[in-house]
């Protein structure tokens, strides 16, 4: 079956990967890497996260961040043109199928992939295919069933049960975070480094940044046409769940948290 994507890249999509970081999405990582590896980064998205891991590497490494599809390309590579970097290449490639040789780069990393496959344990053989010898393999994915917030919101509760069928309903995993060690060692991994994180929504900035951007989503992305479809909700419930986000975002005492477990493989 093919993989399918619940988010989808709609505008308001791009807007919130884009404001991720290396610091924050993958500061497990940014200890093991050192200048001149080579990287390829998988699912890079709008590649934020992509030019940061690059600096790390600096100006004698080489990265490639990869997307199965050309939108998101597309604001990666304007991306890395405001920054003036002019090394790290975006290119269209599937993780099930990597157009590269084995054994060409020293890290591989995905973040916030594997949860969207209908075969994460095949991905991972994948991307260890290309690692060279002695290389890693690193992923980090969010674990759904962990997303606690406060004040209580029926919308939102019905936003977060609704998402995790939709994406069972895909053959995906929603709950990805506490499979990544078992996944790993059904590819064969057996060297794993795993450690876990949190994203967390406090302070008064945070929590409109995150409501208004879930507020958005729920009425703008493929979350919201793919529910639809498979009648999930009604435009009314839609409706309802994005006012629930922005009530949410704006209450003074909000605060939202998730984890994010982590595994660095040494191939």
């Amino acid at each position: 079956m093919a993989d399918v994507y619940v988010h989808g890249h709609h505008a308001s999509v791009l807007a919130s990967h884009g404001a991720r970081t290396a610091a924050d999405s993958a500061a497990y990582l940014l200890p093991h890497l050192r200048e001149g590896m080579q990287l390829l980064d998988v699912g890079c998205g709008p590649g934020t996260v992509t030019l940061d891991l690059a600096e790390t590497v600096g100006p004698s490494g080489e990265v490639v961040g990869v997307e199965n599809v050309d939108g998101p390309l597309e604001h990666a590579r304007r991306h890395a043109a405001a920054r003036g970097d002019e090394r790290t290449r975006f290119e269209r490639a599937d993780v099930v199928e990597l157009p590269y040789a084995a054994a060409s780069f020293d890290v591989v990393h995905a973040h916030q992939v594997l949860q969207h496959l209908t075969d994460p344990v095949g991905a991972l053989r994948e991307m260890a295919r290309v690692a060279r010898p002695g290389g890693l393999v690193a992923v980090r994915d969010v674990d759904y069933a962990s997303m606690v917030w406060h004040p209580g919101s029926e919308g939102m509760t019905r936003w977060l049960d609704v998402y995790r069928r939709l994406a069972r309903l895909n053959h995906a995993q929603p709950d990805a975070g506490r499979h990544l060690v078992a996944w790993a060692h059904a590819a064969g991994l057996a060297r794993l480094t795993p450690s876990a994180s949190l994203w967390t929504y406090a302070t008064p900035e945070q929590c409109a940044w995150w409501g208004g951007t879930w507020a958005r989503r729920t009425l703008e992305s493929t979350f919201a046409t793919q529910a639809l479809a498979r009648g999930l909700l009604t435009s009314e419930e839609l409706a309802g769940i994005s006012a629930a986000w922005d009530t949410w975002s704006t209450h003074p005492d909000a605060w939202f948290a998730m984890t994010h477990a982590e595994v660095i493989a040494h191939v």
